[in-house]
């Protein structure tokens, strides 16, 4: 499946962020081939290849291949950062808000979760400026999550005694769906979303 068809929910990811056309094939061929061959064994024939355009029509829309890698960064955790905290933000208890929080995050790395490999594993691949800013919107990320399970403690609705380190596992429980969700196996995003959801709120001790 390639990363244009991945879906969520069957909604279609079209990237509509990124214009034109053109520049939109050449994003999409490079988290294809980052997520298959890793960042630094990608060659920006190779992407151009995919696309179907010649390596110097990828040059007319993206100065470098890491530029390529920052966009798709910046777009996913704009993405990442949205779920969460159109979750945190919305009424109810801290159980529901975690449970939304987590069940969405999860779905969208497993519906995406090409693009989800490439977004959560090739940090290290950005230069010192664009690595700063990807590592800004992900302490965003954290405190979302942060802030519901401390709003869970306060009220007496978690059981938790770390909540920096429990916040941590969380996110690392679903992100590394990322890692090992396959299309054709037994459970779909919504469920497998539905039972970390569930586990989570185990994990904090909700009653």
């Amino acid at each position: 499946m390639s990363t244009a068809q991945e879906t969520t929910g069957g909604e279609v990811e079209p990237w509509e962020e990124v214009t034109p056309d053109a520049a939109r094939r050449l994003l999409v061929a490079a988290v294809e081939a980052f997520a298959e061959r890793g960042y630094h064994a990608t060659t920006t024939r190779d992407i151009a290849g995919r696309a179907g355009m010649s390596p110097a029509a990828l040059y007319i829309h993206y100065k470098t291949k890491e530029e390529l890698l920052h966009r798709i960064s910046r777009i996913g955790h704009d993405k990442a950062l949205d779920i969460l905290r159109t979750a945190a933000r919305r009424e109810g208890t801290a159980a529901e808000r975690l449970a939304d929080a987590v069940g969405s995050f999860v779905r969208w790395h497993a519906g995406r979760r090409t693009t989800a490999r490439v977004v959560q594993y090739e940090l290290d691949a950005l230069g010192p400026e664009a690595r700063a800013e990807i590592v800004a919107l992900r302490r965003q990320v954290d405190a979302e999550v942060r802030g519901i399970i401390e709003d869970g403690v306060a009220s007496g609705e978690f059981d938790v005694l770390d909540v920096q380190g429990t916040t941590l596992a969380v996110l690392s429980l679903c992100i590394d769906v990322a890692r090992w969700f396959n299309v054709n196996g037994p459970r779909t995003p919504e469920e497998v979303g539905a039972l970390y959801a569930d586990l989570v709120l185990r994990m904090v001790g909700a009653g």
